[in-house]
């Protein structure tokens, strides 16, 4: 069974390819905790459900894999101008409202698997390495 990654704003919908990683997938947690001392000493804990915020990292696993033409990422970057946009992913048959994420940097960062200084269209220098940034909203 081959493992679907897409993403869509409005009509259009970008399939990504399988092989990307969430890489933060079992970093966060959706219990928010805070302890205090009171005026007597005594611990104070306020627990709590997050309600969004969840980061979702998508990246390749090595250089060999999970390539995205330059077609892709002109369409990501085009969705990436638009900071009220909210886009629906899908990975492993589960459904998540996301807006990029910058609060670590560029949300899109994407380099030449290998390098050609004029590639053509689908050809061979025409794909990139590329780590996307999403928080769940």
């Amino acid at each position: 069974m081959t493992t679907v990654i897409s993403l869509s704003a409005g009509a259009v919908t970008l399939q990504l390819d399988p092989d990307l990683q969430w890489r933060d997938e079992f970093g966060w947690s959706a219990i928010e905790e805070a302890e205090e001392r009171g005026i007597t000493g005594a611990l104070i804990v306020d627990i709590g459900i997050k309600s969004g915020g969840r980061p979702i990292t998508l990246a390749p696993p090595d250089d060999a894999s999970a390539w995205m033409s330059r077609a892709t990422i002109h369409q990501l970057q085009t969705w990436e101008q638009n900071p009220s946009l909210t886009m629906t992913l899908l990975f492993r048959g589960t459904s998540y409202q996301v807006k990029f994420r910058r609060t670590e940097g560029v949300p899109i960062e994407a380099h030449p698997a290998t390098f050609v200084a004029n590639p053509l269209p689908g050809g061979f220098g025409d794909w990139y390495l590329t780590t996307l940034r999403f928080i769940e909203v």
